[in-house]
């Protein structure tokens, strides 16, 4: 499991760089991915969560300190957002879907590309509800 926190705060961070995001940034940028990593494994490995219920409550939990981050470092939130919540993306899966569709394998293709088109799914939802719920929280305090 350290291996996996290690390599999704790489990735993440790395994303930061792609994404061209401020250079002060990026340490909190891998440290959002990793968390919300941690929180998947723990979802879907330890408590055989679902894996579109796991990237959900992950991609929620990455929003929500990406909304803590952005308040604390004063810069949008986009930039811890987006670099967090590249260890819940199902490329390998998207790749691996194609790739049957490629060999003929059309029934393990339709499972892996919706399965992955649910992931995505839930990546988007989590960023919403996090994001709607927060504009719910400062309404109700105004």
């Amino acid at each position: 499991m350290l291996e996996q926190l290690v390599t999704s705060y790489i990735a993440s961070a790395a994303f930061g760089i792609i994404f061209n995001v401020p250079r002060n940034t990026l340490l909190q940028c891998g440290f959002v991915g990793m968390m919300g990593w941690f929180l998947y494994i723990v979802l879907v490995n330890g408590q055989h969560m679902d894996a579109v219920i796991g990237t959900l409550a992950a991609a929620f939990f990455v929003t929500v300190i990406s909304q803590l981050f952005a308040k604390i470092y004063k810069t949008p939130i986009i930039v811890f957002s987006v670099s967090g919540i590249i260890p819940l993306v199902p490329g390998g899966m998207a790749y691996d879907a194609m790739r049957s569709f490629v060999e003929n394998d059309y029934n393990i293709a339709v499972q892996l590309a919706a399965k992955a088109f649910l992931i995505s799914g839930a990546i988007a939802v989590g960023l919403i509800f996090s994001e709607v719920m927060n504009q719910l929280i400062r309404r109700s305090k105004l």
